[in-house]
């Protein structure tokens, strides 16, 4: 099953338009139909304004796969828990009462027990043995101090349960210790119940119990188990599209051609020192250049090549003028 699908389909889809440019174009997409923001719990792109906007650090929290899964688990421990609170804290209520007017209900029981009898006879009920009416003959033994004990007992229990069920139903971390904690004091009395005697009521309580302490430190890693805190924020993380974006983003750079961080700076090639011999090259030869060569003897000089007959050459200084250069030609 697709938990993520399934929660959106039951509370709608939730996106988030980043103030970031980068991952404001990783998490929305222009179609024909306007723009498309991707869903943070089931990754799908919904046309339409964004359910929320703004920096990172302002998206919503939300809850995927196997999260969502835990979520609806633990809130039917917590309704288990709000019955359980429910029914003690009626009994208290009847125990506290009772204690405040016990003679006045003594005598209406005493005054409705034979025509109750008699009722139940007809239907076959034989109640001469039944424990719930000797429970109740019994709680007309006790004083009024041990019946207000047993009310504040009972208020107390119902408390505790009402601060488990409010915990989990809110999937907060402090509700899963607290329920974890406060079952776990239970159970102890629970295995010695059982081995006075089994009863459905009593193995079901158990059973129950024990599979909310197991869950929670085995799901939620509660008291370091399988890491602890650290390790479950990392896999809450590690679900997150968000997060994916973001690490993604980070991770764009590293590139084939480009950067990291993590890598050692190189130092950047200077192309300007071969080059500049060739540019040199390029260049016409000056009055200081023309006439000199490294060339070996017999060479043509650089600017003289090319000149046609008869043309003026650029003399550098120390070369003869047009009038020597004549007479050593004619007497060569």
């Amino acid at each position: 099953m697709d938990w993520s699908l399934l929660g959106c389909g039951a509370s709608g889809h939730v996106t988030f338009a980043p103030d970031e440019p980068g991952l404001r174009e990783r998490l929305g997409v222009g179609t024909r139909e306007g723009a498309a923001w991707r869903c943070l719990r089931c990754g799908t792109f919904v046309i339409g304004e964004p359910t929320a906007s703004g920096p990172v650090s302002a998206a919503p929290r939300v809850r995927r796969d196997k999260e969502l899964r835990s979520a609806l688990i633990l809130r039917v421990f917590a309704v288990e828990r709000l019955l359980r609170a429910i029914i003690f804290g009626g009994l208290a209520i009847a125990v506290w009462r009772f204690a405040a007017s016990r003679m006045s209900i003594e005598q209406a029981y005493d005054h409705a027990l034979p025509g109750l009898r008699a009722f139940l006879s007809q239907l076959g009920f034989n109640v001469s043995h039944s424990k719930l009416l000797g429970l109740i003959q019994h709680a007309f033994t006790l004083n009024t101090r041990t019946l207000t004990w047993l009310a504040l007992a009972a208020a107390g229990y119902a408390v505790i349960e009402i601060i488990e069920a409010v915990g989990l139903w809110l999937l907060k971390r402090w509700g899963e210790y607290f329920a974890m904690i406060a079952t776990s004091v239970g159970i102890p009395y629970e295995i010695y119940d059982l081995t006075a005697k089994v009863t459905a009521l009593r193995l079901a309580a158990f059973v129950i119990n024990v599979a909310l302490v197991v869950y929670l430190v085995v799901t939620k890693r509660l008291f370091g188990v399988r890491g602890g805190k650290k390790a479950y924020e990392a896999r809450l993380r590690s679900a997150s599209i968000l997060q994916a974006e973001i690490g993604a983003l980070a991770a764009a750079p590293a590139a084939p051609g480009t950067h990291r961080a993590d890598e050692p700076d190189r130092p950047e090639r200077t192309a300007t020192a071969p080059e500049q011999p060739a540019a040199a090259a390029e260049q016409p030869a000056t009055a200081e250049t023309a006439g000199k060569t490294d060339r070996p003897h017999g060479t043509q000089a650089a600017g003289i090549t090319d000149q046609p007959p008869g043309a003026e050459t650029a003399r550098g200084p120390g070369q003869p003028t047009d009038a020597a250069a004549t007479s050593s030609s004619a007497a060569e």
